[in-house]
C-alpha cells in the first residue's frame, strides 16, 4: 500500500508516509482511518517525499471536499514533507488542507519537520 501510517494515542501523533502513486481510495482510507481513530486532532506528519499520485482533477476535488468536512471540527498541526517536484501535484490538496484553522507548514526533509510537529503540545481534545 503506498500510504502507510501510525496513530500513536498515548503521544497524540499521526506519522503517514507516502512511496509510489498514492490513489483516491488509499488516501480516502487514511483519511477514514484517522476519523476512525479519533486522531483528527492529534500531530500529524505526512512523509510525502517518495509518493506521488496520476489522480485526477475530479479525484483531488472529492478528496478536498472530503479534507473540508472534517474542519467543522479541531484538527491538529500539520507538517508535510516533499519535494518540490511533487507539489505540483497536491497544490489544490494543500491549499484545502491550509483553510483549517490549524498550524501548518511545509518542508523539504524529514527531521525539521519533525522538529516542528514535535512543538507542540499534544491535544488533550479526542474530537475528530
Amino acid at each position: 500500500m503506498p500510504i502507510r501510517w501510525t496513530i500513536d494515542h498515548a503521544r497524540k501523533r499521526v506519522f503517514a508516509v507516502a512511496k509510489g502513486d498514492v490513489t483516491r481510495a488509499e488516501f480516502e482510507e487514511y483519511l477514514e482511518a484517522m476519523d476512525r481513530e479519533q486522531a483528527m486532532a492529534y500531530r500529524k506528519l505526512f512523509d510525502g517525499t517518495d509518493g506521488g499520485t496520476t489522480m485526477d482533477s475530479y479525484d483531488l476535488l472529492a478528496i478536498c471536499v472530503r479534507i473540508r468536512s472534517y474542519h467543522r471540527n479541531p484538527v491538529g498541526p500539520l507538517a508535510v514533507v516533499m519535494t518540490g517536484e511533487h507539489a505540483h501535484l497536491v497544490l489544490r490538496v494543500l491549499g484545502v488542507l491550509a483553510a483549517a484553522k490549524r498550524p501548518m507548514r511545509i518542508f523539504h526533509s524529514l527531521k525539521p519537520a519533525q522538529r516542528w510537529i514535535e512543538s507542540f503540545e499534544p491535544t488533550m481534545n479526542n474530537a475528530t
